[in-house]
């Protein structure tokens, strides 16, 4: 193997570990940005199915003091 002046032996077994720690944080920023992502849009849909509740317990409501 031929070093560049200045590179000594092991320096590439270095950059092999730096690639796979910088590789390990790109996945685990995926990870949590997908979870993130999945969290807020159940919380989303929560909201959704609750204020949609709330809309036909009203609408039922109002329907029966129509029938009144």
């Amino acid at each position: 193997m031929v070093f560049a002046p200045g590179e000594k032996p092991g320096t590439e077994q270095d950059e092999v570990k730096l690639q796979n720690a910088s590789k390990q944080i790109v996945q685990t920023a995926i990870l949590r940005a997908v979870q993130q992502v999945s969290q807020e849009s159940q919380q989303k849909e929560k909201r959704t199915n609750s204020s949609t509740s709330l809309q036909l317990e009203r609408g039922k409501l109002t329907k029966k003091h129509e029938k009144k």
